[in-house]
C-alpha cells in the first residue's frame, strides 16, 4: 500500500478548524495565499509519498546500526535528508534572518503530518531540529545565533534535546550532569543522558545538542537547572568545522517501534568536560527548554495524526481487496465479498477515518493560535492567543497519540490475522504509535498540565472562553436544522453540557482536593478532546451540501463516538475517590 497525502483533507482542516481564510483576509500571512499554501503541501505530499515513503518499511526491517561510537541509518535515509534539506523544507517555519522562508506554523503543522506519515523515524529528526532551533532563538545570544542557526535552518547541521537521565525521566529535579564555568566563558559538561533520538547520525555534518545541566553552586530541583548548546564538532570562529567535541555515544536502545531513528545514549565528558555555551539565564534553563518541549508537543500529536492516517489508509485499501464472506450488499452475485461490505468493518473504518480528522482539526487549531500569538500586531490578541494556545497543546498531544494507537490497532483488527504478522506492514504502525503517549511528557502528564496549570489561566476565563467558542458551532449546527446531521446537535450539547459541568467540578477540586483532581485529569482530556473534535468536524460539515462524505463523518463521530462524552463526564466527577486507595495497601500486593 503506497501512501498518498491527504491534502484535500489537510487543507480543508486548515480552512474550518484553523480559519486559513480569515487569517488571510485579515493580512496576518503578508505575502502568502491559498493557492501558494496549498501548493506547498501539495509538493510535501509528492516528497512524502516518493522519497519518504518507501523507505519506511524498510527502514523498521534494517533499523540504525551502532558500531564504536558512530550510528548508521537505513540505506536511503542519509540520500532523502539531503534532498530534504537541498529543497528547502528544513527551513520551510524558520526565520527569514537566519535564512528560512518564514512560513507560519500551520503550515508547518501540515507538512509535519505528511513527513510522519509517510515516514515517522524519518520525521522525527526534523522536527526535533525545529525545536531546537526555536530553543536557540529564544534564549541564544546574537553570537549563538548567527553561528549555529543558519546552518541548523539549512539542514546541515541537525538538533536534539538531552533531557532524561537513568534516575531523571519526568521529573528533572535530581538531573546530575554538572556544568563547570570557565574563564573563556565555555563551561565544561559532564554526564550522561538516555533516551536522546538522532543524538549520533550520518545524515548531517554536525549536531547540535541542546543539554540540560546542573551549576556547581546551582539549588537543589528544578530551579537549578541551566541549559547549554553543545556541538558535536566545535564551530570555529569563521563558522568552519573545528575539532571533535568530548562528547560521544555510548550506545542505541532496542525498542518497540521507530526502528530507524536511532535513541541513544549519549556521554558528555568522558575525556575531561565536554565544551558548552549557555543559553538562556543561568538556573533557568528549563524556561528556555520548554520552548522547545512546547514546539515538541504539537510535532508529537502531528506524529500521531500522521500515523493514524497511514494505518487507515492502509485499512482502507486492504478491505476492499480482501474477499471473505457473503454481504448483505452482495444480492446474490457469486464469489466472496469485499470485506469492506461488511458493516463492522465500515464501522471500525470509520472511527478510524472520524478519530483521525478530529484530531487533525484539534491540531490544526492549536497552530492557528501559534499564529496569532507571533503575529498578531494587536497585544491583547496575542496574549489571548497564546493562553488558547496553552490549553489546547496538550489536547493536540495527548489526544492526538492516544488515537494513534486505537487507530492503528484497529488497523490490525481488520487485516485480521494478516494484521498481526510484519508482512503486511500493518503492525510496523501500532507499534510505531507506541512511543508517541510516552515522549516529549507522557500524556498523563499532559492530563496534568491540562487541569493545574491550563484549567486555572486568567481564574479560568480561558477555559470559558473556549467552551462558549465550542457553544456557538454547537448552536450554529442546531439552528441548520439539516436532516442529514442527524443527531449531531444533540450528542454535541450533551458533551458541551458533561464538559462544562466536568470543569466545573474541576475548579472546585482543585481548591479543595487536588489529589482528586489528578486521579480525574486523563478522562478529562479525554473528554474536552472529544467535544472539541467533534464540534470542529461540525463545523466543517457544515460548509458542505447534504452528499458530502464530511457530513457523514461528522455524524458518525457524533452519533458512535461522542456518546462516551457523558460516560466520561460522569467518571471525571464521580470515579476519582475510588482511585485514592492506599499505594501500598492490599490492592497492590
Amino acid at each position: 500500500m503506497t501512501y498518498q497525502a491527504p491534502v484535500d483533507d489537510i487543507v480543508f482542516a486548515l480552512k474550518t478548524a484553523a480559519g486559513l481564510d480569515d487569517l488571510l483576509r485579515r493580512g496576518l500571512y503578508a505575502g502568502l495565499d491559498a493557492e501558494t499554501i496549498g501548493a506547498v503541501i501539495e509538493e510535501a505530499g509528492k516528497f512524502g509519498a516518493e522519497v519518504l515513503a518507501p523507505l519506511n518499511a524498510s527502514g523498521d526491517k534494517a533499523g540504525s546500526k551502532f558500531s564504536d561510537g558512530s550510528v548508521t541509518t537505513p540505506l536511503g535515509f542519509r540520500d532523502a535528508y539531503r534532498q530534504f534539506a537541498d529543497g528547502g523544507w528544513s527551513s520551510l517555519p524558520c526565520a527569514e534572518t537566519f535564512g528560512g522562508q518564514g512560513l507560519p506554523e500551520i503550515v508547518s503543522a501540515a507538512v509535519g503530518e505528511i513527513w510522519n506519515a509517510s515516514n515517522v523515524s524519518f520525521g522525527l529528526c526534523p522536527l526535533l531540529t525545529q525545536g531546537a532551533i526555536h530553543a536557540i532563538e529564544a534564549g541564544g545570544s546574537g553570537t549563538i545565533k548567527a553561528k549555529y542557526l543558519p546552518k541548523m535552518v539549512s539542514g546541515a547541521w541537525t538538533g536534539t534535546m538531552n533531557l532524561t537521565e537513568p534516575h531523571a525521566g519526568s521529573d528533572l529535579g535530581p538531573l546530575s550532569t554538572r556544568a563547570v564555568p570557565q574563564d573563556d566563558g565555555t563551561y565544561r559538561i559532564t554526564g550522561t543522558k538516555i533516551f536522546i533520538t538522532y543524538g549520533e547520525h550520518d545524515m548531517a555534518e554536525n549536531i547540535i545538542h541542546l543539554v540540560l545541566a546542573r551549576l556547581p553552586d546551582a539549588p537543589a530541583g528544578t530551579r537549578g537547572i541551566s541549559l547549554f548548546l553543545v556541538p558535536k564538532f566545535l564551530v570555529n570562529d569563521d563558522g568552519s568545522q573545528g575539532e571533535r567535541n568530548d562528547v560521544v555515544c555510548a550506545g542505541i536502545e532496542h525498542k518497540l517501534g521507530i526502528m530507524a531513528s536511532p535513541t541513544c545514549v549519549m556521554k558528555f565528558g568522558e575525556k575531561g568536560g565536554a565544551t558548552g555555551y549557555l543559553i538562556g539565564e543561568e538556573n533557568r534553563g528549563l524556561a528556555t527548554m520548554f520552548v522547545m518541549m512546547n514546539a515538541a508537543r504539537l510535532g508529537v500529536g502531528l506524529q500521531g495524526v500522521g500515523v493514524a492516517e497511514r494505518a487507515t489508509q492502509h485499512a482502507i485499501a486492504y478491505a476492499k481487496e480482501r474477499r471473505q464472506g457473503k454481504s448483505f450488499a452482495a444480492n446474490g452475485s457469486p464469489g466472496m465479498s469485499p470485506i469492506i461490505e461488511h458493516a463492522d468493518i465500515r464501522r471500525m473504518l470509520l472511527t478510524m477515518k472520524a478519530m483521525t480528522q478530529a484530531a487533525r482539526m484539534i491540531c490544526f487549531a492549536t497552530a492557528r493560535e501559534h499564529d496569532i500569538a507571533h503575529l498578531s500586531k494587536d497585544q491583547s490578541e496575542r496574549k489571548a492567543a497564546l493562553d488558547k494556545a496553552a490549553l489546547l497543546t496538550p489536547l493536540a498531544k495527548a489526544f492526538s497519540t492516544d488515537i494513534a494507537n486505537e487507530v492503528a490497532s484497529l488497523g490490525i483488527q481488520v487485516h485480521g490475522g494478516m494484521g498481526f504478522v510484519e508482512e503486511t506492514g500493518a503492525a510496523q504502525y501500532f507499534r510505531d504509535a507506541r512511543i508517541l503517549p510516552i515522549y516529549e511528557g507522557t500524556n498523563g502528564i499532559q492530563a496534568i498540565d491540562l487541569v493545574t496549570r491550563k484549567l486555572p489561566l486568567e481564574n479560568g476565563g480561558v477555559v470559558s472562553a473556549y467552551l462558549a467558542e465550542l457553544a456557538e458551532i454547537i448552536a450554529s449546527v442546531r439552528a441548520s436544522n439539516r436532516p442529514e446531521f442527524g443527531r449531531t446537535a444533540q450528542r454535541l450539547t450533551e458533551a458541551l453540557t458533561g464538559l462544562q459541568t466536568a470543569t466545573l467540578w474541576m475548579g472546585l477540586m482543585l481548591k479543595s482536593e487536588p489529589e482528586a483532581a489528578l486521579t480525574s485529569a486523563t478522562p478529562y482530556l479525554r473528554l474536552m478532546s472529544l467535544t472539541a473534535g467533534g464540534a470542529y468536524l461540525a463545523k466543517g460539515a457544515l460548509s458542505e451540501d447534504a452528499s458530502s462524505p464530511r457530513v457523514a463523518l461528522a455524524r458518525f463521530f457524533a452519533e458512535n463516538l461522542l456518546t462516551e462524552a457523558l460516560a466520561l463526564s460522569e467518571i471525571v466527577q464521580g470515579g476519582a475517590h475510588s482511585v485514592l486507595v492506599d499505594a501500598h495497601g492490599p490492592l497492590f500486593a
